[in-house]
């Protein structure tokens, strides 16, 4: 079947599109445990894009898994899937000009290696956002880590399913008495040769 599968070529390149936005486009992927402020961050950033005229797009857990993947749960295999998922439609954004800001828990190292090998290094920028797994237990703002507790949830990234920290992101951030927009700064501040054309 695979054989018979023939990539259309299209005539409008990634590199025209980057030059009409005037900016150049890759992936954020913001990855830490549920309630660190990855949502929160991402949704910053793009609010900051809009404002300076930079195409981006916010691609965030639970708003995919309502949608695109809903048809995967939280095993290991199902996580794998939602992030490969992830990163194929990322490069669409990515190679049509737009920044894309991914939020996701992404817990396994050789998931997050494979949304970066999708995409290739040079568009791929990493934050790990290392806020603790006390911290974000105590503002449980979705009220998952008191579902955790009870019982009403196996498999959680942080409880009784495992977190494999980033090594060598491209940045980190830890969200603990640190304002948004201190935050939004710190990161704009290290993508601006990035975002340059």
């Amino acid at each position: 079947m695979k054989k018979n599968i023939i990539p259309q070529a299209l005539s409008v390149s990634k590199e025209e599109r980057k030059k009409m936005n005037k900016h150049n486009s890759f992936l954020i992927l913001l990855t830490g445990f549920s309630g660190s402020g990855k949502s929160t961050i991402a949704d910053a950033l793009d609010v900051h894009f809009c404002e300076q005229g930079i195409r981006s797009v916010v691609l965030d857990g639970d708003n995919l898994r309502n949608g695109l993947n809903r048809d995967l749960n939280f095993s290991p295999a199902s996580r794998s899937e939602n992030l490969r998922r992830v990163g194929e439609v990322s490069k669409l954004f990515v190679d049509t000009g737009i920044i894309t800001i991914a939020s996701f828990v992404a817990p396994y190292v050789k998931d997050r290696d494979h949304i970066k090998n999708i995409m290739g290094s040079e568009n791929y920028f990493e934050i790990f956002v290392s806020t603790s797994i006390e911290e974000c237990e105590r503002r449980d703002v979705k009220g998952l880590y008191a579902k955790v507790r009870k019982g009403e949830i196996k498999n959680f990234t942080g409880i009784d399913a495992p977190y494999e920290k980033p090594t060598n992101p491209d940045m980190e951030i830890n969200t603990e008495n640190k304002e948004i927009s201190r935050i939004v700064e710190a990161i704009v501040l290290k993508l601006n040769d990035k975002i340059k054309l």
